[in-house]
């Protein structure tokens, strides 16, 4: 009986003193079912957090931590760890302008757009300018883009422009076009197209580098403006679990705002930024990669524009639309890029290159072949060089092959399969849909997915980017007749496409992207099983902590 009793005060004192995994942590998560993105098991376990890094993950140890002082413990039971979520192609400033402007995303139909356009008029001052953004015609039972007429019927005076959710077009009213001077007469820009009825009038609409007629006339945002735009954006992306996002084109005058907000502490994810094609690339490519040593805001990429959008009929097709008399546009010039993509190679910056038509995918991989063709002939390639086509939308299967010869990698978003679905096949017919949104062919041939949102072209979520991985159909569950759900991707995969593949597809596959010791402490935390429950009821899954070096920058 007194050796029991000996035993009893052993352990009752043993329970008083600190867990030595304590002097390892400044946070522990504990108690919870983790995913550690090498496996598509979970375990329940513990993970502790120093200096930023996961200095240990314990399988099987749960509640041991309590004693721990100066420590934080999370108790994460019937919680779910993962690793941080990489929105792998967002854009963040437009994220946050959405939530400050005029927001048309998800209106369901042209008559409630036009109405809350009007009502928005109605807040507003005779001659202000209108700027909305998000409108989508892929549901509308109109089955039709706006109209100048459809809005000079509220607006005469006022200037109103409208941007298409994919960015790629913009509805403006007469007075607008009066403004810009835009007329029956006004020859289509080089890369890009004003829409014009059949008796040659122009509609309103503005597709890709038309755009550019009307840009010196809308007033130009202030640094303020823009600061608290990427502020909004983060804090949106934050809460809904993104750990980071690579932001797919921008300026320095962007870069310098966020090492602002970096100074500040508010830069509460990681950014990867790319830099736009044009003055702010060959900038990049004077200085060289910018790294930063803290992990937040790197810069070694340059955003391309091979093309434009399906949506708006401006994606780089080698057939005709079934639904238009038209190939789409290229918005790049071969005499301005391949200069560029030759430097690049030399001086380790990625090229990121938006395609979306199968003809428009076909000429990049083209360039691209030709850049490491000439840079192996002149020793200058570099090992890795991890080029990507951004959306990579449509290919046929020869360019798929292709992308795998080259080590090309698709940087695509879910979301826009399950929005396109309403529109795709009547701008491509069934026979070409069989090779657009094509995951598991890609997949299959052994290549990596970059996944991202292209956020404000799509809500930005990354539930609805996963669950439109694993499903391929809407959120109500809808599917066309030919959208091949035998593309569908498994939970695994799609948990990869949104954590390690971003993570290689952003050189930093060797510090993030799984949950390992020495690895960056970036975690998503939800309330429920993604990998397990019900298709439908990902959707409703709830953040409970987005973790950031080891920072918690959102708890619920």
């Amino acid at each position: 009986m007194k050796f029991i009793f000996f035993g009893f005060l052993i352990l009752h004192f043993a329970s008083l003193i600190a867990n030595p995994k304590c002097d390892q942590a400044d946070l522990i998560l504990e108690d919870a079912s983790i995913y550690n993105g090498l496996s598509d098991k979970s375990f329940i376990g513990s993970i502790g957090i120093k200096d930023s890094k996961i200095s240990f993950v314990d399988k099987g140890v749960t509640t041991s931590y309590d004693k721990c002082d100066d420590v934080r413990v999370l108790n994460l039971k019937e919680k779910f760890v993962y690793p941080g979520f990489v929105d792998g192609h967002g854009h963040l400033k437009g994220i946050g302008y959405r939530e400050l402007t005029l927001n048309l995303q998800g209106i369901s139909s042209l008559d409630l757009t036009l109405k809350a356009v009007k009502n928005y008029l109605s807040l507003k001052k005779p001659n202000d300018w209108i700027i909305g953004r998000g409108w989508i015609d892929k549901t509308w039972p109109e089955k039709r883009f706006p109209t100048r007429w459809d809005i000079d019927s509220f607006a005469p005076n006022n200037p109103v422009v409208l941007e298409r959710a994919d960015g790629h077009a913009v509805v403006v009213n007469s007075i607008v076009l009066k403004l810009a001077n835009i007329d029956s007469n006004t020859p289509d820009p080089q890369g890009g197209f004003i829409e014009k009825d059949s008796n040659g009038e122009p509609t309103g609409l503005l597709v890709d580098m038309a755009m550019n007629l009307i840009a010196d006339l809308i007033p130009k945002s202030t640094r303020n403006d823009d600061k608290k735009a990427f502020l909004e954006g983060i804090q949106r992306n934050v809460a809904l679990g993104w750990t980071q996002i690579h932001v797919p084109g921008g300026t320095f005058e962007d870069i310098s705002i966020l090492n602002e907000i970096k100074l500040e502490n508010n830069l509460l994810q990681r950014v990867y930024f790319m830099v736009d094609d044009g003055e702010p690339a060959d900038l990049l490519l004077e200085k060289g990669p910018i790294i930063d040593p803290d992990n937040l805001l790197t810069v070694r990429a340059i955003k391309m524009y091979a093309d434009g959008a399906l949506g708006s009929r401006g994606a780089a097709l080698i057939e005709k639309y079934s639904d238009y008399d038209g190939k789409g546009v290229f918005i790049f010039r071969e005499e301005e890029t391949k200069p560029r993509l030759a430097k690049a190679l030399i001086k380790g910056i990625q090229i990121a290159t938006h395609a979306i038509g199968d003809n428009g995918n076909r000429v990049v991989l083209n360039w691209y072949e030709e850049a490491f063709e000439n840079a192996k002939n002149n020793n200058e390639m570099v090992s890795e060089p991890r080029w990507r086509i951004e959306h990579a939308q449509n290919i046929t299967p020869i360019d798929q092959k292709r992308y795998v010869e080259l080590n090309v990698i698709p940087a695509m978003q879910p979301s826009h399969a399950i929005g396109d679905l309403h529109f795709a096949i009547d701008r491509l017919g069934l026979e070409r849909i069989n090779n657009a949104y094509a995951w598991r062919d890609l997949i299959d041939q052994g290549l990596i997915i970059a996944g991202g949102t292209d956020a404000p072209v799509e809500i930005g979520d990354p539930r609805i980017e996963f669950y439109a991985a694993i499903t391929r159909k809407d959120i109500d569950g809808f599917y066309a007749e030919g959208w091949n759900l035998n593309q569908r991707l498994s939970r695994f995969e799609a948990l990869k496409m949104f954590t390690i593949w971003p993570a290689i597809a952003s050189f930093e596959d060797d510090i993030k992207g799984t949950i390992q010791v020495g690895k960056l402490a970036d975690f998503s935390i939800f309330d429920k099983d993604i990998m397990t429950i019900p298709e439908q009821e990902i959707l409703s899954v709830k953040n409970i902590y987005t973790i950031v070096g080891g920072r918690v920058v959102y708890e619920e």
